[in-house]
Formats: structure tokens, sequence, C-alpha cells
């Protein structure tokens, strides 16, 4: 599956509310979970703050990756999201996030959820992208630039 194949205009959320990582990963989850008909916002925050607790998936320059396995997942689900302020991710170069790509997949796709976040992590090593996802004005604007990078 391409990274184009799992994030979809629904899914991508400019100015997503929250002034600390829980807060953020509450809040996406909510508006996420209203996206997906077998996942409930509990569960999908469940999952991502229990990876969370194993290590940060803030990877630097910005950008988070938070991910899980769950299983009601019927097929890999991502959400790129803007915050409106950078926040406290403990991400390894200690810089605050503003832009995290959710990524969901279904609990049994191992292999598939390692080549996503290597897709992921390779995408968003590149100044450009990030670049062009922060000068994003709104959501459509966020969904439109981020197709283009990963088409």
């Amino acid at each position: 599956m391409s990274l184009h194949e799992t994030l979809i205009r629904e899914r991508c959320f400019h100015d997503v509310p929250g002034s600390s990582k829980k807060r953020v990963l509450e809040n996406a989850s909510q508006i996420l979970s209203e996206t997906v008909d077998s996942l409930d916002a509990e569960e999908i925050f469940t999952g991502l703050i229990s990876r969370e607790r194993l290590g940060s998936t803030g990877l630097g320059d910005g950008i988070a990756i938070p991910h899980c396995r769950l299983e009601n997942c019927q097929g890999t689900t991502g959400a790129l999201v803007k915050l409106p302020e950078p926040i406290d991710f403990d991400a390894i170069d200690g810089n605050p996030v503003d832009l995290l790509f959710i990524l969901i997949v279904p609990a049994e796709a191992t292999e598939q959820h390692l080549q996503i976040l290597a897709s992921l992590a390779e995408l968003f090593s590149q100044e450009e992208v990030r670049s062009a996802l922060r000068a994003t004005q709104d959501a459509d604007d966020l969904y439109q630039k981020a197709i283009e990078f990963i088409a």
C-alpha cells in the first residue's frame, strides 16, 4: 500500500487544538474517529498513548509520526495534522512539533506498518516537504500539498 492510499482529504486536519502531546493526540483521535466507522476515539487515543510510552514518535525537525496497530482497524489509515503552535513532543532533537502524521494499521499488518513508517520518515526528512506543509492555510490546502509529494 502506498502513502497516497492511506490519506484522504477528510483526514487532513488544520489547527488541531492542544497545548500538550496528550491533548493533541486526544483531540486528533476524536476527529479521526469520526472518519473511521470501525474505530472509536478512546481506542485510537489509547493505542497512540501506549505507543508513545515506549518512546516518542517525534522524529525531529518539527515532525512526529504517532502510530499504532489496532484490532478493530479494518485498513491502514493515515491522518495529517498541522498544529496552530508547535508543542513539546519529546522529539529526539528536543525541538517542538507542529506537523504530525498519525498512522493506524490493523493489528496483523506488521510488515506493512514498518514499510509505511519508513516511507513517512523519508518523506518528512525533506525540507521542501516540511516547508510546503507548514505554509498551508487550511485543511484543503494541506491535503493538496501533501498529495503533491506522496502521489
